[in-house]
């Protein structure tokens, strides 16, 4: 289930209404920083525009690829563990803007959890620890520590204990 805390609207849909919940400036500043964060190969440089000016949390060691794409309205709201890698092209979003409705939620995402390419992480959800996320997945609820886990709707593939197991395997 995603952690979200809801606001209704009135009136016009709630995407209308954005300046009613986040300042014009605050946006127009994060989509300046993003855009550049979003093309620099300089993985340190990314992650020090990302601690500075939207106040994520990242981790030391931790890799946003290129076109990764943070949410540009409350990026405040992701925390990104220690030594993770953030695929190319992928978006992190902590709102969601529905026609009566908006939502909020913190992103959480562990250390060392790999998330491939092409992927959307929705608002709300927790990323455990070791977890990886296949390419081009959506991810619409928690994902349990160390499961590997894709497709849309995502899937479990293999739980932690499964992975373990077939680490062994293969190392016989």
């Amino acid at each position: 289930m995603r952690r979200t805390t809801r606001f209704p609207v009135e009136g016009a849909n709630s995407l209308w209404q954005v300046y009613k919940t986040v300042p014009f400036w605050k946006v127009v500043k994060n989509f300046i920083v993003i855009q550049l964060a979003r093309y620099t190969p300089f993985l340190g440089m990314k992650n020090w525009l990302y601690r500075t000016f939207l106040q994520m949390k990242v981790g030391k060691h931790t890799s946003f690829a290129l076109m990764v794409m943070p949410d540009v309205m409350f990026p405040e709201k992701i925390s990104v563990g220690r030594n993770t890698v953030i695929g190319y092209n992928t978006t992190i979003l902590a709102h969601e803007y529905l026609i009566n409705e908006y939502r909020l939620g913190e992103v959480v995402i562990g250390n060392e959890v790999l998330i491939g390419a092409n992927s959307t992480v929705l608002p709300g959800l927790t990323i455990g620890d070791g977890a990886i996320v296949s390419a081009g997945t959506l991810v619409h609820k928690d994902v349990p520590e160390g499961a590997f886990v894709g497709g849309n709707p995502m899937q479990v593939i293999y739980t932690k204990e499964e992975m373990l197991l077939r680490e062994q395997q293969t190392s016989l």
